[in-house]
């Protein structure tokens, strides 16, 4: 047992992410077999002291095969439609299950907009803290009865990864029909390696993770990358494998190598910057020089209107915009505090013409250093892969 899976076997609090293609048997209806070994090792989970939320996918496929349709619907509405009808079997389902082990459930359903604002981000984060000190199986999925192309999570990786930044979870098990990454994609090269584990923010995993999600769910392997770095960002790991075979969570469990472990390898984030960088729609970005982003880089400070180039989008007093560099890279991300038409007029300009250019003055600041969250890729030192 290497030293980072004895601290992935001591963490106490873990988000199991189960994916579509595990749930429904390739389109031919609920798995209820594997939901009934998931529940089991839940219920072993529980006897060791662990705390679980369980994100699934699901709902959608299982819809489509009540309904008795071939191929996953474009269209928005027809893909509620399906969500409506699937998530009643699937909770049901997890929860028959899970009552023969004694543990109880709750359903959570999720939209991006929920976690965008910052009252509902902090209910949803206190809810989900109650469940587990209760004891209470959280089962969080999107919901897609609701959501649309502009305010859903996309794929259900990306919600695995936020809900374990939301309860700051020492583990986030994403469980797949691979065995964890390989260095090419084992279904055109079958002489790949998997990739035993490695920094999450390696920078070497891009070229070797494939956009190509299964017939039945969204995501393929490059979200699950994403996800394990957005994951990282509250501190915790990342571990992908196969859900195919239930002896792997026996094995993670008892500190064995199995799938591919990726680890945090930058400095937690506040609660309140995984909130801001979590915002998957900013609604305008600036264009800052090079004097500007060295501060906010190197010290730390607020966003002035001085070290801005260029405004771009319609934003409001209090959206998120992103902060790029002078080649359009991300560096930060914030809340503003003025509008986009605000800011354009006062941007080059220093905080004390503020007032003569806009006839008042809402702060010193374009974007407040507490309301600012850096982005931008650093340099690791660890970003080896380790075999």
């Amino acid at each position: 047992m290497t030293i980072l899976h004895r601290d992935v076997v001591k963490t106490k609090r873990w988000v199991l992410k189960i994916g579509s293609t595990l749930l429904t048997k390739m389109g031919q209806g609920l798995d209820r077999e594997r939901i009934g070994w998931l529940s089991a090792e839940i219920s072993t989970l529980y006897k060791q002291g662990k705390e679980v939320v369980v994100v699934t996918s699901g709902s959608i496929a299982a819809g489509m095969q009540q309904l008795g349709w071939n191929k996953r619907p474009h269209k928005v509405h027809l893909l509620q439609v399906a969500a409506s009808v699937g998530q009643m079997g699937l909770i049901q389902t997890y929860s028959s299950e899970c009552k023969k082990y004694g543990i109880h459930t709750a359903q959570i359903l999720l939209t991006h907009l929920d976690l965008l604002d910052r009252n509902r981000y902090l209910n949803a984060r206190s809810t989900l803290n109650s469940l587990l000190e209760l004891n209470v199986l959280p089962i969080v999925n999107e919901n897609d009865t609701i959501a649309t192309n502009e305010i859903n999570f996309g794929d259900n990786d990306t919600l695995a990864a936020m809900t374990a930044n939301l309860v700051r979870a020492g583990i986030l098990v994403i469980l797949t029909d691979q065995d964890g990454l390989f260095d090419a994609d084992p279904r055109e090269y079958p002489k790949a390696q998997i990739i035993a584990s490695s920094s999450a923010n390696n920078p070497e995993l891009d070229q070797m993770a494939t956009e190509q999600a299964g017939r039945l769910g969204r995501g393929g392997m490059a979200t699950k990358l994403s996800a394990a770095r957005r994951a990282a960002r509250s501190g915790t790991y990342t571990v992908i494998l196969s859900g195919k075979n239930p002896k792997n969570l026996q094995m993670l469990t008892a500190g064995e190598s199995v799938g591919t472990l990726l680890w945090p390898d930058n400095k937690p984030m506040s609660a309140r910057q995984q909130w801001l960088v979590g915002h998957l729609n900013p609604q305008g970005h600036i264009l800052l020089d090079e004097g500007a982003v060295a501060v906010i880089l190197k010290q730390g400070k607020s966003v002035l209107p001085i070290g801005v180039k260029e405004i771009s989008g319609n934003f409001c007093c209090g959206d998120l915009i992103l902060c790029l560099d002078v080649n359009g890279n991300e560096v930060a991300r914030g809340l503003a505090n003025y509008s986009a038409k605000e800011a354009s007029l006062i941007k080059g300009n220093p905080s004390t013409a503020i007032k003569r250019l806009l006839g008042y003055i809402n702060k010193p600041e374009l974007i407040h250093r507490d309301n600012l969250v850096i982005t931008g890729q650093k340099s690791h030192d660890n970003n080896k892969l380790i075999s």
